[in-house]
């Protein structure tokens, strides 16, 4: 059974930056095609970015396209997600998701119920 635990959340000001990690444990991880979402007070989760199996190939919502980058490390089992010029509007829960057999692009697309498994989540406080 694949276990996801995210670290790295915090408070920082508007225009800072903050890099999550989330580590893999059990499972295949090098099948999996590894994904971060969000979820806001009071709104649905989100999708954020997501990046292949061999880390060749990544997917980002619009939002955060040209802010964020999204790497992983197949040896050491983790993915991370370096969040630079950060908003008030990326305050959120920040979730590491798995997948097998998919792509970043259809990650995007699938819903929480769909997703192999998750993490507990991270918050991220952005002041304005």
């Amino acid at each position: 059974q694949v276990r996801l635990v995210e670290s790295g959340g915090g408070l920082v000001q508007a225009g800072g930056s903050l890099k999550l990690s989330c580590a893999v444990s059990g499972g295949l991880f090098g099948a999996y095609v590894m994904g971060w979402f969000r979820q806001a007070p009071g709104k649905e989760r989100e999708f954020v970015a997501a990046i292949s199996w061999s880390g060749s190939s990544a997917y980002y919502a619009d939002s955060v396209k040209g802010r964020f980058a999204i790497s992983r490390d197949n040896a050491r089992r983790t993915v991370n997600l370096q969040m630079n010029s950060l908003k008030p509007e990326d305050t959120a829960v920040y979730y590491c998701a798995v997948e097998r057999y998919t792509s970043p692009q259809a990650m995007a697309t699938m819903t929480p119920e769909e997703l192999d498994a998750w993490g507990q989540g991270t918050l991220v406080t952005v002041s304005s």
